[in-house]
């Protein structure tokens, strides 16, 4: 096939999967897949061996290490996990939510979420008020003291972001963005209403009818 063609038809298929994106993210794109030609499967018993088994491997155990980062990271802060601090950083982000909305979006099961927002009310970092739209419902917002304990948090979390991805460059922390945010936004949009469903059910809904 023609260079050029190939060219095309390649960023012609990368756009109908990302239509969103820039011709930077193509390129980016295009020239990351031709340095990884060579699949690099894990060796050892047990290892996945699909790509999407490699790269969950992947995700999952750098989900792991920063979980453990931070513990470090948030030391000394007021707040415990990053839990908490995503609940705190989600009511300020959305302005006095209610109670369950901050927990969903935080990607919370509602009984975690309420004991840990129990947690950051005795704290002092949350304050809760009757929703006057709906006497059932309670809004939350951040206090003085939960403002200045979000600064620091950020700075931390912020610290360690750089630290798990300082050896990648700009441009790859961009591909890797690009590449995995739909997956993000698909699963965080489902994920509430798979509760209480088989997990057979969910995998043939996702990947049986593609």
């Amino acid at each position: 096939m023609n260079k050029a063609v190939a060219l095309i038809t390649a960023w012609g298929a990368f756009d109908d999967r990302h239509p969103e994106s820039s011709l930077e993210d193509f390129c980016r794109h295009y020239l990351a897949r031709e340095k990884s030609e060579v699949k690099a499967v894990p060796a050892g018993r047990f290892m996945p061996v699909t790509n999407d088994g490699i790269l969950m491997r992947c995700i999952g155990r750098i989900f792991k290490l920063h979980t453990i980062y931070t513990v470090a990271a948030l030391e000394g802060t007021g707040i415990s996990n990053i839990d908490e601090y995503a609940l705190l950083n989600t009511v300020a982000q959305l302005k006095e939510p209610r109670k369950t909305e901050a927990i969903y979006v935080a990607l919370l099961e509602l009984s975690t979420g309420t004991d840990k927002l129990n947690r950051l009310k005795k704290l002092g970092y949350l304050a809760e008020y009757d929703d006057k739209e709906d006497k059932r419902s309670k809004r939350l917002k951040v206090t003085a003291k939960g403002e200045k304990v979000l600064v620091v948090c950020r700075k931390r979390i912020g610290q360690l972001a750089e630290i798990m991805f300082h050896d990648l460059t700009e441009d790859d922390k961009q591909l890797a963005f690009q590449l995995l945010k739909s997956v993000d936004e698909k699963f965080t949009s489902i994920w509430q209403s798979h509760k209480g469903k088989e997990f057979e059910e969910i995998y043939k809904e996702i990947a049986v009818s593609r």
